[in-house]
C-alpha cells in the first residue's frame, strides 16, 4: 500500500506541474477575447502559437487546431480553413485508432486535463461540414460532396463510438474498486451527491436533445447541397429528416416540397437563393466545485471534492436577418441551435465525466488515509490534502469558435440580383448575386457590434 502512496503522491505533483492552475482555461479566455472582439487574425495567431506540431498529437493540439481553423474560415480564408480542418481531421483520425487505457488512468489520478482533447463528436460532425462550404467557395463542389458523405457518416457511427466509450469506463471503474473497495459510480447515486450535483445543474434532466449526436444544420445543408446538384431522392430523405427535427420550421417544410416537386418533374429548380445565417457564439464551458461528503470516501481525509464542467451560454448576434427583395420581406428562422447539439452531448457525457471526477477524488482521499495512519504531526497527509485540492480541476476545453445557431431563409432571386440584409435594429447591408441558376448566401455575425462576414455559393 505504501508504495501505491507514493506513486499516487507522485502522480499529483506531477499533475500540478503539468496542469498548474488549468492552463486551457486561461488560455481560452484570451482566445475568446480576440474571437468576440473580431479580431480572427490575432486569435489565429494566438491559437497557432498553442500548437506543439509534434510527431504525433498531444495535449491540447487538436483544440488548437480546431480553433485556428476556426479563425481562418470566420476571416473568409477558405484554403487555408481547408489545409487547417485537415490537420484537425488528421489528429482525430489518430486518436480513434491508438489506446486510450493511458488516458483514463491519467485522468483518475489527477484529473481530465491529462488526457489530450480528442475531440467531441460535434466538432468532427462540424469539421467536414465547414470543410464542404469550404469547398463549395473555392468552387470544388465535388470534393464538398465528399465531406458532407463524411459528415453525415460520422453522425451515424457517433452512438457507437459513445457506447465504446462507456465500456471502457466500467472496465477501468471496476479495476479501481477493487484496489480501494470504494465504486465511484455507487458514490454518484449517492441522494447527497445527487442533491448538490442538481441544484448546480438544474436543467440536466428537463433538457430536451436532439436524437443522439445528430446536428440538424449538417443535415439540412447537406440536403439543399443534394437537391442543388440533382441527387433529389438523397435531398429528399435528408430535408425530411431534418424536418423531423426542425417542426416549426416552415422553410424546411417548403424545401421538402420543393425537392418532391423537383423529383417528380413538376417544377425546374432555378432562380431560387437560399440564405444561411451563422448567428453568434456557442457556449463554454466554466468549473463549479463540489465538496463530497467525506463520509461517502474515508473519515480519515482532510479533503475530498470533485470539480465539473458546466456549460454557459453566450450570446446571439442578432433574434433574426430580414432579408427584402422585390417580392417581398423573409425573415430566417432557425434551422439548429447549436447550443442545443453542444448540450446533447455533453448531457450523455456528463455521467462518465461525473464518475471519473469522484474515482479520481477516491484515489486521492484512499492516498490521505493510508498516509494518515502513520502521520502522527498529520503534515504529510496535510501535503497530500493540498496537492489533491490543486489537481482537482475540471475539463473546460471546447470549441469555442463554434455558433450560437444556424437560421435559413429562401426566396426568389430578385430581378436587380441584389438582397438588401437587414439586421435586427441594425444597418442593413447588401448582397449581390452574380448570374448563376441559384445561390447559397452564406453571413456569419458573431455579435451585433460585428461586421458581417457574407459569400455568395453560386450553383
Amino acid at each position: 500500500m505504501r508504495t501505491k502512496v507514493i506513486i499516487v503522491v507522485l502522480a499529483l505533483a506531477s499533475g500540478v506541474c503539468l496542469s498548474g492552475c488549468n492552463p486551457a482555461k486561461s488560455n481560452l479566455a484570451v482566445f475568446n477575447r480576440h474571437f468576440e472582439a473580431g479580431d480572427f487574425n490575432q486569435a489565429g495567431q494566438f491559437a497557432e502559437s498553442k500548437i506543439k506540431n509534434g510527431k504525433n498529437p498531444s495535449g491540447d493540439d487538436l483544440l488548437w487546431t480546431l480553433q485556428l481553423a476556426g479563425s481562418k474560415r470566420a476571416d473568409a480564408n477558405h484554403a487555408d480553413s481547408i489545409t487547417t480542418f485537415d490537420k484537425a481531421e488528421e489528429m482525430m483520425n489518430y486518436f480513434a485508432t491508438n489506446s486510450e487505457v493511458l488516458d483514463t488512468v491519467g485522468s483518475t489520478l489527477v484529473n481530465d486535463n491529462i488526457v489530450p482533447y480528442k475531440g467531441q463528436e460535434y466538432d468532427g460532425i462540424m469539421v467536414n461540414t465547414y470543410k464542404a462550404l469550404d469547398f463549395l467557395a473555392e468552387k470544388k463542389p465535388d470534393m464538398a460532396r465528399v465531406e458532407f458523405n463524411r459528415a453525415l457518416d460520422r453522425q451515424m457511427r457517433a452512438r457507437e463510438h459513445f457506447n465504446e466509450e462507456i465500456r471502457k469506463l466500467d472496465a477501468q471503474l471496476d479495476k479501481q474498486k477493487e484496489k480501494t473497495n470504494t465504486d465511484a459510480r455507487t458514490v454518484a447515486e449517492d441522494p447527497n451527491v445527487m442533491a448538490t450535483v442538481n441544484a448546480n445543474y438544474p436543467n440536466l434532466s428537463q433538457f430536451q436533445p436532439y436524437p443522439d449526436f445528430v446536428n440538424p444544420f449538417t443535415t439540412y445543408l447537406a440536403g439543399v447541397y443534394f437537391l442543388l446538384i440533382g441527387e433529389n431522392s438523397r435531398a429528399g430523405d435528408l430535408l425530411k429528416e431534418t424536418a423531423g427535427m426542425v417542426p416549426d420550421n416552415d422553410y424546411i417544410k417548403k424545401d421538402l416540397l420543393l425537392a418532391d416537386d423537383v423529383a417528380a418533374g413538376k417544377v425546374n429548380l432555378e432562380n431560387q437563393c437560399w440564405v444561411i445565417f451563422e448567428n453568434g457564439l456557442g457556449p463554454v464551458k466554466e468549473e463549479i466545485r463540489i465538496d463530497l461528503p467525506l463520509v461517502l470516501v474515508s473519515s480519515k481525509v482532510y479533503y475530498a471534492g470533485i470539480a465539473l464542467p458546466r456549460l454557459r451560454p453566450r450570446s446571439i448576434a442578432y433574434p433574426y436577418l430580414t432579408v427584402k427583395t422585390d417580392a417581398g420581406a423573409y425573415q430566417t428562422r432557425q434551422a439548429a441551435d447549436m447550443e442545443r447539439v453542444i448540450e446533447t452531448e455533453f448531457n450523455k457525457d456528463f455521467k462518465g465525466v461525473l464518475i471519473r471526477a469522484i474515482a479520481s477524488a477516491v484515489v486521492k482521499a484512499v492516498a490521505q488515509a493510508s498516509v494518515r495512519d502513520n502521520d502522527n504531526y498529520g503534515i504529510m497527509t496535510a501535503g497530500i490534502a493540498v496537492l489533491s485540492a490543486l489537481t482537482t480541476a475540471a475539463d473546460v476545453r471546447i470549441w469555442s469558435a463554434l455558433p450560437k445557431d444556424f437560421q435559413i431563409a429562401r426566396c426568389a432571386i430578385p430581378e436587380n440580383r441584389t438582397l438588401q440584409i437587414f439586421p435586427t435594429g441594425n444597418i442593413p447591408f447588401e448582397v449581390n448575386i452574380p448570374p448563376c441558376k441559384n445561390a447559397i448566401v452564406y453571413i456569419r455575425i458573431i455579435n451585433a457590434g460585428a461586421s458581417p462576414v457574407y459569400e455568395v455559393l453560386t450553383f
